[in-house]
């Protein structure tokens, strides 16, 4: 570009910014921010993946996250997701009335183990309402890596809310009926392995999915997120599953009783659902 035409686009720029509204000028940065920010490629192995990215043990995220739970903790603020602080809270309600059927089922007890639970967001999340019922027993456990269980273990820790690094350490001193994987299956680099295991050598009473990443057609794809840097900048691999290929998964071994829509948006044609599984009755 010559000097002139430099010249020429500079001022154009500026005159632009003087004449268009604010929320123009804001929606054109942010659609000039998404075409960097998302979901990306379409990679052959999670190796692949991981090499092209920053990873998920970045100690960024676990600041990130610790920062935004202890203003959740301490009052000094309502809520957050994926360490974003939020004005007012989320709730899944079909996960929240499946917890309350538990509950109902098991006289006033619940017994829950959150893979994938990061410091305790969705024990802060649903803790309101379960607090109110007076339940005999609420123990909330989380599976995590072991970062964060050491953060969580420092700073979260509770009576009802405990930290483990994985489901059998868990089970050695907890007895949940019920576990939530909520935006974290995709995470996994062996995903349909985790399930067979969840499936065949534990035995929940009800599995509950939340935010997974479907794609249509028979084949699942692999992708880079690169995470917008208000949150916080990491880019780690990610999942979009075939749905009829996760849901053969469960064939057999537990019932589909309820799946619903998410409300995840992305930047590739994908949809987030949520699913109820119930273990099947096995006299």
């Amino acid at each position: 570009m010559s000097s002139q035409k430099s010249t020429l686009f500079t001022r154009i720029k500026s005159v632009a910014k003087e004449i268009m509204p604010p929320f123009i000028l804001k929606a054109l940065k942010k659609l000039n921010q998404s075409e960097k920010y998302g979901f990306f490629g379409d990679y052959s192995s999670w190796q692949t993946a991981l090499e092209n990215s920053d990873g998920y043990d970045t100690t960024l995220i676990l600041d990130k996250v610790k920062e935004s739970m202890l203003k959740i903790k301490n009052g000094e603020a309502i809520y957050a997701r994926d360490s974003f602080i939020l004005e007012k809270k989320e709730y899944s309600f079909p996960i929240l009335t499946t917890l309350l059927k538990i509950i109902y089922e098991n006289n006033g007890r619940l017994n829950i183990l959150d893979f994938g639970g990061g410091l305790g967001c969705h024990y802060y999340q649903y803790r309101d309402f379960l607090f109110e019922l007076n339940l005999k027993e609420f123990k909330w456990n989380v599976v995590e890596q072991k970062n964060f269980v050491e953060c969580g273990q420092a700073f979260f820790k509770n009576e009802q809310l405990k930290f483990y690094t994985d489901i059998d350490t868990c089970l050695k001193q907890e007895k949940p009926d019920v576990i939530l994987l909520s935006g974290v299956i995709q995470c996994l680099e062996k995903p349909y392995e985790f399930i067979e295991t969840l499936i065949n050598e534990h035995s929940f009473s009800y599995i509950l999915i939340d935010r997974l990443a479907l794609i249509n057609g028979y084949s699942d794809r692999l992708t880079i997120q690169k995470v917008p840097p208000e949150i916080y900048n990491a880019s780690y691999p990610s999942w979009f599953f075939s749905e009829a290929k996760f849901l053969r998964c469960f064939q057999g071994k537990y019932d589909l009783i309820f799946e619903f829509q998410g409300t995840d948006k992305v930047n590739i044609l994908s949809e987030f659902k949520g699913f109820i599984f119930k273990k099947k009755n096995e006299n």
